[in-house]
């Protein structure tokens, strides 16, 4: 009979092989790549000593001498206090590739997630299916995509990804809510070795799918400069989101700041006094927002369009601001993706969004119409008419035609509307008005007088017509009021939105709207 010591010594054997399931080779590849253990990468990720595995054992049945894991670690742990659901590729066992079993602990691991209402945070380092398991890996993507489904919107998702990832290992984590990766990330359908043998195409890693290019695209929503970094910064974003959509986004350092500050004041004097004069927007949205924070998502992906989260009041916010040192602030193509995903994002997890307004309007040209920008444009009102979250509106300067209701105007769904003195709301700008509407009287002066005649009516047309008190007058905005009040304004605004009740829509017999597409 086999003793309980022994039985316990037998446990302790294959638990300490399951910890390190391919032995001196994992260290030694590691070595060679300067990259962490798995474990070691979880550490980074949560809060010191929450850890707990599920499924280390777990292993191929019907194959002699198979590694523990499978190549996939899961379980749970804590982040900023808070439960969350972990999985993470073991780039030593059997190259991190994806086979049956680690699958099934990868459905395993979302269906807790699903069950218990937690984030869930992977840590994608894998070339994608394993060869080996033929169709039977294929199959397994496909079953973690619809778990994946089931989990967008209900609870956060994160993605990082290290290393280089392919076929299957990237397109798990574009279903996920954002991802982020280092300067050695690779993120690609087929890697350069694939696309040359079939279609003779010489093409570098770096330029198919690098990090700098994959975040320029937008599929990457941060990169760090190393792993500890990465993993920072995703405890960061969770720190604004909520467990799920079932709860309130959390609350950190309430009513700090009770008076105008020194730093309120100086939006007085930040805006140029020629709208030709551009300023960077960040400058603004520092001074708005509790402790000068400000947590950026795709700050390389359409820059004209800045998203992020920040705090007012200690609650959680989503800021969706022009940027007019990039194209004036204009709205193109990509930047309707950025604003429009970023909106529902949001709204998913009960986040009020506060737009900050400065823009000439959508970006006219040839390349913008090749690009789909009346299709990728027309989803961003209907994304701001579909949220149901609280939503400030806040014109510091230009609001210009099309581009006036993608920055969440009254008429598409604001619950309050501020503009501030040198805010210019109007169809177009001034130059832009005169050249169209006033054509005819400049053509009948006199072409040495022209040039002062243009002049003068362009400051006619933002004297009189593109000013916020037309707006205030008429109702489309609720207050002009002084910058340095901004921050105290939103606050006062969103306590009376705290308790905004879900819309309850109409009775209509349809399955879903249809976007442009």
């Amino acid at each position: 009979m086999v003793s309980t010591k022994a039985k316990l010594d037998e446990l302790a054997e294959i638990l300490a092989i399951a910890a390190e399931p391919a032995g001196e080779t994992a260290i030694a590849r590691r070595a060679k790549r300067d990259i962490p253990s798995v474990r070691e990468r979880m550490d980074m990720l949560l809060d010191p000593g929450t850890f707990i595995e599920i499924g280390a054992l777990a292993r191929q049945s019907d194959k002699p001498d198979t590694l523990y894991g499978d190549g996939m670690v899961t379980g749970r742990g804590l982040i900023g206090g808070r439960t969350v659901v972990v999985i993470a590729h073991d780039p030593t066992v059997y190259g991190g590739s994806v086979g049956i079993t680690g699958a099934r602990k990868f459905m395993r691991a979302l269906k807790l997630a699903f069950d218990t209402g937690c984030p869930v945070v992977t840590i994608n380092d894998s070339p994608g299916a394993r060869v080996q398991d033929a169709v039977g890996s294929l199959a397994t993507f496909g079953d973690m995509t619809t778990v994946l489904e089931k989990l967008s919107g209900y609870v956060p998702q994160v993605s990082i990804l290290l290393g280089k990832c392919a076929a299957g290992s990237v397109y798990g984590p574009i279903n996920t809510d954002v991802l982020i990766g280092t300067k050695d990330t690779y993120m690609f359908v087929t890697g350069p070795d694939v696309i040359k043998a079939v279609t003779g195409e010489d093409v570098s890693a770096e330029a198919l799918g690098g990090a700098e290019v994959q975040a320029k695209r937008g599929t990457l929503h941060h990169v760090a400069e190393d792993e500890k970094e990465a993993f920072e910064w995703a405890r960061n974003y969770l720190s604004y989101m909520p467990s799920s959509c079932l709860e309130q986004p959390p609350i950190v350092n309430p009513g700090l700041e009770p008076d105008i500050t020194a730093y309120d004041l100086e939006l007085d004097t930040i805006i140029p006094d020629s709208d030709r004069s551009g300023y960077d927007m960040h400058d603004i949205l520092l001074r708005l927002f509790d402790d000068g924070e400000f947590h950026e998502i795709r700050a390389t992906f359409a820059p004209n369009m800045i998203t992020g989260f920040a705090r007012v009041d200690g609650h959680p916010v989503g800021v969706l601001a022009n940027q007019p040192l990039v194209l004036g602030g204009s709205v193109d193509a990509v930047a309707s993706d950025k604003a429009t995903y970023f909106i529902r994002l949001c709204n998913a997890f009960n986040i009020p969004l506060i737009f900050v307004v400065d823009t000439p309007g959508v970006l006219p040209g040839l390349e913008q119409e090749d690009a789909g920008v009346i299709i990728r444009g027309g989803r961003v009102p209907r994304a701001i008419i579909e949220a149901t979250v609280p939503i400030i509106n806040l014109v510091v300067r230009k609001s210009y035609g099309g581009a006036y209701g993608m920055m969440g105007c009254r008429q598409v769904g604001a619950d309050v509307s501020f503009a501030w003195p040198t805010a210019s709301i109007a169809v177009m700008g001034a130059e832009s008005a005169v050249d169209l509407a006033g054509k005819r009287q400049l053509a009948a002066v006199a072409e040495e007088h022209r040039a002062a005649a243009r002049d003068w009516m362009i400051n006619q047309y933002n004297e009189t017509i593109a000013t916020p008190w037309i707006a205030a007058e008429r109702g489309y905005i609720d207050a002009v009021i002084e910058p340095s009040r901004s921050r105290l304004e939103i606050r006062h605004a969103l306590r009376l939105l705290r308790d905004k009740p879900p819309v309850k829509p109409e009775f209509n017999p349809r399955k879903h709207p249809l976007y442009p597409i």
